[in-house]
């Protein structure tokens, strides 16, 4: 079970998850050439361990562990997998 960034992170991006990241899976940083073109930030789930760290930092509380995501933003597992596909 990976970590989901959901709604609230659009247009917000903060980067305080990407800080608490043990492994980097959250992207794309500031300095990456795509931060100013998305919307929001992602999770990839293939590297992602499962820590939590990226949760309380959170402020807009975006960040949910898969089994606990709303129902209503279920489709933001496929939002955050399509992200990596490029």
């Amino acid at each position: 079970m990976a970590f989901v960034i959901s709604a609230p992170c659009i247009d917000v991006k903060d980067t305080a998850c990407l800080n608490a990241c043990p492994v980097d899976c959250i992207h794309p940083r500031k300095d990456q050439a795509d931060f100013e073109f998305v919307r929001m930030l992602y999770i990839d789930p293939a590297i992602c361990i499962d820590c939590g760290a990226c949760v309380p930092v959170c402020p807009v509380e975006a960040i949910y562990a898969e089994d606990d995501l709303p129902y209503r933003w279920d489709h933001f597992i496929r939002v955050n997998t399509e992200y990596y596909k490029k």
